[in-house]
Order: C-alpha cells, then structure tokens, then sequence
C-alpha cells in the first residue's frame, strides 16, 4: 500500500469510528456491512487480510465522488449505514 493510500484508509477508519462513536446503533450494520465487503478465500491472496479489492473500491468512489482516491465524509458514512439498516443490508448474515 503507498503511503497516500495509507492516509486514506486511516482518515477514512477515523471517520467510521467516530460515526460510530456518536451513533452506536449502526454497530451492528457496520459490521455486517464490512463482512458483507470481505472477499471470499481472502487469506489464500496476498495481503493475508480480509480486505475488499482495491480495484473495487477505487470504482466505487470513482462513481460516487468523481474521484477514485475520495475519502467518503462521515455523514456520508452515516446516512449509507442508516440506509443499509432500513434495508436490511446484507440479507442473509
């Protein structure tokens, strides 16, 4: 991982905690949701890490922002998670 998209990640892992932090009902969501991003046999590829494709990501903030290195406010976050509970989103888990 290069060091910009180190400091992505990691404002974008301070955005969710702190989402969370102040709206501890979309736990729970936010953990299926995460489960729900984690590819299948992840740890036979290399980082070893249940990590969702970059590629995947990079297209869907290339989608929602214009820009495939955004980095997703936490109201954002917020109303996505909101919605994905109101949905029932993953269904299954």
């Amino acid at each position: 991982m290069d060091r910009a998209a180190g400091k992505a990640a990691a404002r974008m892992a301070f955005s969710a905690c702190s989402v969370l932090v102040r709206r501890p009902w979309l736990v729970p969501t936010a953990v299926r949701v995460g489960l729900g991003l984690v590819p299948r046999r992840w740890w036979r590829r290399r980082p070893f890490l249940p990590l969702p494709d970059r590629n995947w990501l990079a297209f869907r903030q290339e989608v929602a922002y214009g820009d495939s290195s955004a980095v997703p406010s936490g109201e954002d976050l917020a109303d996505y998670l909101a919605w994905a509970r109101a949905m029932h989103w993953p269904q299954g888990m």
